[in-house]
């Protein structure tokens, strides 16, 4: 399994995975070009957590000031595919007889399995990201392959149903691609399909990896496509690459495991 500790000025936010590979194949996602090995248990789960806390000179407590305060669980698979043990970790990381780690400081992010994000928002209400990607359900078939099964327009229901249970905002994530998904009218069809939903769009520059088929959006597109859904009233914050130079940035997971388990088969 990747896990990808992420410091900042204000916070340090520890980027978890919940399964080794992924089913999905997003095409965007450097982790979806390899196979599912499994899902993660509970305890695997807890325990990047724990790691990082050691790592980091935070256990049992920290000696100075917090270095780790925001969890994600954004790395390597998909956490709604591996709903019950994800969720166990994650109310293990809130109890206060076990991380005590606060609710409000937790997002999970889907490709929209939309089952389970109602339950997501009625039994851990924790923050929820959208990986969206697309406002046309044609592209989003290609991009998120999920999306033949549950499309935009369900999956937006379901984000309207957690608004509703878990009273927070959500996340829709937004990846931007060179003349695929990033035109001003891309930008004002996404601010019509999440209308009333109370929520920010992370707009995220694609970061390339060996065998990438797309580009990034240049800069002044992403500039003028946020600049859109901010006059719209949602915040439209552009994601800063941190680690892209050891393919640890946003898209860019894959277990080295894979390649030493080849290398060692065939020597």
């Amino acid at each position: 399994m990747e896990t990808v500790y992420i410091p900042t000025e204000a916070r340090g936010t520890l980027c978890m995975s919940s399964q080794v590979g992924c089913t999905l194949s997003c095409r965007f996602c450097h982790t979806g070009t390899q196979r599912l090995v499994r899902n993660l248990n509970a305890g695997e789960i807890v325990g990047q957590f724990m790691a990082a806390k050691d790592a980091l000179g935070e256990w049992p407590t920290p000696a100075g000031p917090r270095r780790l305060s925001h969890i994600v669980v954004m790395g390597m698979g998909e956490p709604l595919l591996n709903w019950r043990a994800t969720a166990a970790a994650l109310e293990i990381a809130m109890d206060p007889e076990g991380l005590a780690f606060a609710r409000r400081r937790i997002t999970l992010s889907t490709s929209g399995v939309v089952p389970r994000i109602e339950a997501c928002g009625r039994e851990l209400g924790v923050g929820l990201a959208i990986s969206l990607h697309a406002v046309r359900d044609e592209l989003r078939d290609q991009l998120v392959p999920l999306n033949r099964k549950w499309k935009i327009a369900e999956l937006l229901d379901a984000c309207r149903a957690y608004a509703a249970h878990a009273d927070r905002h959500l996340t829709f994530e937004y990846v931007m691609l060179d003349g695929l998904n990033d035109s001003d009218r891309d930008a004002r069809e996404l601010v019509r399909l999440i209308g009333g939903i109370p929520a920010k769009v992370n707009l995220i520059p694609f970061n390339p990896w060996p065998g990438a088929p797309y580009r990034c959006s240049p800069p002044e597109r992403i500039r003028a496509f946020a600049a859109i859904v901010a006059r719209a009233g949602y915040p439209a914050p552009v994601r800063s690459a941190r680690g892209p130079d050891i393919l640890a940035a946003c898209g860019q997971l894959k277990t080295a495991s894979e390649r030493r388990r080849r290398r060692a088969l065939a020597a």
